[in-house]
């Protein structure tokens, strides 16, 4: 009986010699994989797609492991960049948002993508042409284009209906918007408000842009740095004038600036109380996943008596970072290659409301469905595939756009709130020109 207890002890410990070794060949295997640290910003359904991308991708080869950390706010993730470099604290890969482009693609912190992409002969011709420009510079690009945005301008269509008002056109002028919002507020009888445009100095460079105007000289910073800027210009004027005189009209609600003025305005929109705001493409799944009415979209006003021009994106680019080994940076560069194939942009277009920048998403039965359901969500794509690119929609090539965004919404404040335009946009343009003369001389440019 002894003997037969230890046979089967023995067995026993066999069969869990054997699971351990399994085991440990399991984990020695994923062990393998070379780690690929990504930092992120995005939250909500952006961090649950980026969280199926990286599984997807872990899953569908055996070479590399990418784990995504969100690691706050975009200027949060700019600043511990910085502090990193150069560290195992570093990341891999990091997103990036557009205003700081020209602050990392002079960090010599990063590289440029372009070396992956003259290797594998990477066909970007698929990706769209202006996100594609905004993150070049002399004919580098310096990072990959993802998460993009365009500003459209939202309304209920189903409210305009019911109030006996027709559609705006696909392309309106700012006196289309400004009847549009009057008859909202004069046949609801001031039940609703006719339009708002937040203060937001992104909205402003864009009204610039569309009217083939640049903040900045040397075309945008294209051609070299940037030694000044220019705001009090006739596109930026007209654009304030416009607002202004709806704001006498009393066809405008104004609900301020920041996140709380962005969720406001949305509040308003789908509580029935707002017919028109001027926002972010990226909020479209938001609306139509919160909206009952049947969602409008036009592409960006623009001034009357000109043809628009088109208008920059927002949103944020990948960087690879250059303190990390070959083989680490390899494996980052796969799994931007991952994120920018045909059928996953058409997903995270589905998801998250951001522009599928592969041509050939539109071609997918993802982004095919999502059009019939919600036509609308088409324009922001269209508005992007007709846009030329030229120096004034192509984005703005200036260290301290931060600081240019602080004291340009410091001078819509104060626009809406009655003051002189031209010595508002002056005083904004003064301060930000004798910010950029330090900073070239602390730099040395």
């Amino acid at each position: 009986m002894l003997k037969l207890k230890l046979k089967a002890l023995g067995a026993l410990g066999a069969i869990l010699l054997l699971a351990l070794g399994v085991s440990g060949c399991v984990k020695s295997k994923a062990a393998d994989k070379t780690k690929i640290v990504f930092w992120n910003e995005m939250t909500g359904p952006g961090q649950v797609q980026l969280t199926k991308f990286a599984n997807e991708f872990n899953a569908s080869q055996s070479k590399y492991k990418v784990v995504p950390e969100f690691e706050g706010s975009y200027n949060e993730v700019v600043q511990k960049i910085n502090h990193t470099h150069g560290s195992n604290a570093s990341p891999a890969l990091f997103q990036s948002f557009e205003i700081s482009t020209t602050q990392l693609a002079n960090s010599k912190m990063t590289t440029p993508v372009q070396k992956f992409i003259d290797r594998d002969h990477y066909d970007m011709s698929k990706i769209m042409p202006v996100a594609k420009k905004f993150y070049s510079k002399n004919g580098v690009q310096v990072s990959m284009p993802f998460n993009t945005s365009q500003p459209v301008l939202y309304y209920n269509q189903s409210m305009l209906k019911r109030l006996g008002i027709k559609n705006p056109p696909k392309s309106p002028s700012y006196s289309d918007i400004t009847k549009l919002a009057t008859e909202i507020t004069q046949k609801s009888k001031g039940k609703i408000k006719g339009m708002t445009v937040e203060e937001y100095a992104w909205l402003l460079e864009e009204f610039m842009a569309n009217q083939k105007e640049r903040l900045a000289n040397n075309q945008n910073g294209r051609e070299k740095t940037p030694t000044k800027i220019k705001l009090d210009t006739p596109a930026a004027k007209h654009a304030m004038e416009w607002v202004r005189e709806n704001i006498k009209k009393k066809n405008f609600i104004n609900f301020g600036s920041g996140s709380s003025a962005e969720a406001n305005e949305i509040a308003a929109f789908l509580s029935g109380k707002l017919g028109v705001f001027i926002q972010s493409s990226a909020y479209i799944g938001q609306l139509t996943t919160g909206m009952k009415d049947k969602l409008g979209i036009t592409e960006y006003p623009h001034a009357d008596g000109t043809k628009s021009n088109g208008v920059a994106i927002g949103g944020a680019s990948m960087w690879i970072s250059n303190d990390k080994p070959k083989n680490v940076q390899e494996g980052a560069w796969q799994f931007i290659k991952f994120l920018m194939k045909p059928e996953n942009q058409a997903k995270w277009q589905q998801q998250t409301g951001y522009l599928a920048l592969n041509k050939d998403s539109q071609k997918t039965k993802i982004l095919k469905d999502l059009y019939k359901k919600v036509p609308a969500a088409k324009v922001p794509g269209e508005q992007l595939a007709h846009t030329k690119p030229n120096s004034a929609n192509s984005g703005i090539l200036l260290e301290g756009l931060i600081q240019e965004r602080v004291l340009t919404q410091t001078a819509m404040q104060q626009i809406y709130n009655g003051s002189n335009i031209d010595k508002s946009l002056k005083t904004a343009q003064d301060g930000m020109n004798e910010y950029i003369k330090n900073n070239n001389r602390a730099n040395g440019y």
